[in-house]
């Protein structure tokens, strides 16, 4: 089940990071998602990234890059390489808890790092999406209020905050509106609720709107940007299943391994970019007002 391990990511190495320092007032530390899959280590399979690898390393900075293009704005940013499970791993939500140890190991480690040496006490976001989000909250489970106490707002992107969850985390509060703080945005996009996939999002507690940034059943149009064209499509939150619903988008082909048709959880960041970077700004912005006050 577990199988050999690439050797553990030193932190103190900046090959390990994906860093741009803006010189701004405030961080965004994001942990990226499954972008490896498993691999040979002399002749047995590993299911575990291998940071020290160029092949992986690229595949895994191609997120970063983009998360920083898209998401970041003027924030500095930072996002570690970690030895995260392999999208094979997630076949069955049993295989891959019982890998995610060694990659939750490795976020922590980062995040202690980042916290002692690189962030120099400002303001942070803490973002992550999907097997990255699962391991922002497995840091917010252990964070010390003195430390939440500079927490902007936690982006859980594509996975979900059961109430276990928040039964084991009080920093753990799901945002209300765009511009509260110290609070947790999170949502699962489908085409329908039969398109769920649990390992995901069942049983989440928590969604918000990023369009519109309500948590009630008022739908909100957005433009999906693309190359050849731009399609106008629309969100809506389901109150029971706190699935966030996307009317209008054509292609419903799954993604591997884990995917459903109808399912859009790897095209979450797509879908928002625009959308949640502005709102990283005006979170910001808030928080910063409301420190000087």
């Amino acid at each position: 089940m577990i199988g050999p391990t690439p050797p553990a990511p030193i932190y103190s190495d900046s090959t390990q990071w994906f860093i741009c320092d803006r010189g701004a007032e405030a961080d965004l530390f994001y942990i990226i998602s499954t972008e490896t899959g498993d691999h040979l280590i002399r002749t047995d399979t590993s299911h575990f990234a291998d940071t020290y690898d160029d092949y992986q390393r690229g595949r895994m900075r191609h997120e970063m890059h983009a998360v920083d293009s898209f998401y970041s704005g003027r924030l500095n940013y930072f996002s570690p390489y970690y030895r995260q499970v392999s999208m094979e791993s997630w076949a069955t939500e049993e295989m891959a808890l019982s890998r995610l140890p060694l990659a939750l190991s490795d976020c922590r480690r980062s995040w202690n790092y980042y916290l002692k040496y690189l962030n120099q006490g400002r303001p942070f976001i803490l973002a992550g999406f999907s097997q990255g989000a699962h391991a922002l909250m497995d840091i917010m489970k252990q964070m010390p209020d003195s430390v939440a106490s500079r927490m902007v707002a936690a982006y859980v992107i594509g996975y979900k905050v059961t109430a276990e969850d928040t039964a084991a985390c009080h920093h753990l509060r799901p945002a209300m509106g765009a511009t509260d703080t110290g609070v947790t945005i999170c949502f699962n996009s489908v085409k329908s609720i039969a398109a769920e996939i649990p390992v995901v999002s069942g049983g989440t507690v928590f969604c918000i709107n990023p369009v519109n940034w309500r948590t009630d059943t008022v739908s909100g149009p957005f433009v999906l940007y693309g190359r050849k064209k731009n399609d106008t499509l629309s969100a809506r939150l389901d109150p029971e299943s706190r699935l966030l619903l996307i009317d209008g988008y054509q292609n419903d082909k799954p993604m591997p391994v884990i995917g459903k048709p109808g399912n859009y959880h790897h095209l979450e960041l797509k879908f928002f970019y625009p959308y949640i970077r502005q709102n990283m700004a005006d979170r910001v912005a808030a928080f910063l007002k409301k420190n000087e006050e």
